[in-house]
């Protein structure tokens, strides 16, 4: 069964509770705000907000995790695709880290430029679902710092390509502004295990993950300050906004990944 993709312009999945586990921007009074989340952000296509897209360890602090779908049309029969999952172009990219805020909302770390996309050709040709996860380059601010530096050196979570499909994982997304008028991050803690559908594919079940959530990063071992996990994939799809999915790294996942940080 294909899933029902989750970036921002697909149609709403099936009605669901609100997330019990959503976040919140915290802070105390009169301090500069904490963002339990500062390298989780929107992936914007023409400065609307399009999907999700997190920070990704990298030596030169210059990679963005995200789907495949949300950066790349599917291919089909060994044919490349020419829209994308929604029919619509998908346009110029951007990343916005730890955005918040009703409308055009609050950028605390800025607008990243995305520089180059690397996805697998498997996507690109095939539209297999078990490479549906791209990373991306994206450029230097102003004052020629990288965006890693920006939310904090300590703060991405390391790839891994070699994890077991039953992980413990906290997932970040950003559903879109209908059902999430302050456009907060929703989060989940939960077990992964193997996709009832596609034995291939990771699945979790948390409510919540609405339209907008596409290449929301899969944490695992995520802990406290300086502990922030192993990325083992990014949110592709799900029939409803109870049940998401998502295609495990893989060696070829690494070599897009290593592509991207010589970005």
């Amino acid at each position: 069964m294909r899933p029902v993709v989750k970036g921002a312009a697909a149609a709403a999945a099936a009605a669901g509770i609100v997330a019990a586990a959503a976040t919140v921007l915290l802070g105390a009074s009169g301090e500069q705000p904490v963002h339990p989340f500062p390298t989780v952000g929107v992936l914007m296509a023409n400065g609307e907000h399009w999907c999700t897209a997190s920070v990704v360890d990298s030596p030169k602090g210059n990679v963005v995790a995200t789907a495949a779908h949300c950066v790349a049309p599917a291919g089909e029969d060994g044919r490349p695709g020419e829209t994308a999952h929604d029919g619509l172009a998908i346009g110029e990219l951007s990343f916005a880290p730890a955005f918040s805020g009703e409308g055009s909302g609050s950028k605390p770390f800025g607008v990243w430029k995305v520089r180059s996309i690397h996805v697998d050709e498997r996507w690109t040709k095939w539209g297999d679902e078990t490479a549906d996860f791209a990373f991306l380059t994206v450029e230097p601010d102003g004052d020629g710092r990288s965006l890693q530096q920006r939310v904090g050196q300590g703060e991405a979570p390391k790839p891994d390509w070699t994890s077991g499909y039953e992980r413990e994982v906290t997932v970040i997304g950003y559903p879109e502004s209908d059902h999430n008028p302050q456009n907060k991050p929703v989060s989940c803690t939960t077990q992964t295990r193997h996709d009832s559908d596609d034995p291939d594919m990771l699945y979790i079940s948390c409510a919540g993950f609405w339209t907008g959530t596409s290449g929301s990063p899969w944490i695992a071992d995520r802990g406290g300050t300086g502990q922030p996990g192993r990325l083992i994939g990014v949110l592709s799809g799900g029939d409803t906004d109870v049940d998401s999915t998502a295609a495990l790294y893989d060696e070829r996942a690494r070599a897009l990944y290593e592509a991207a940080a010589r970005g």
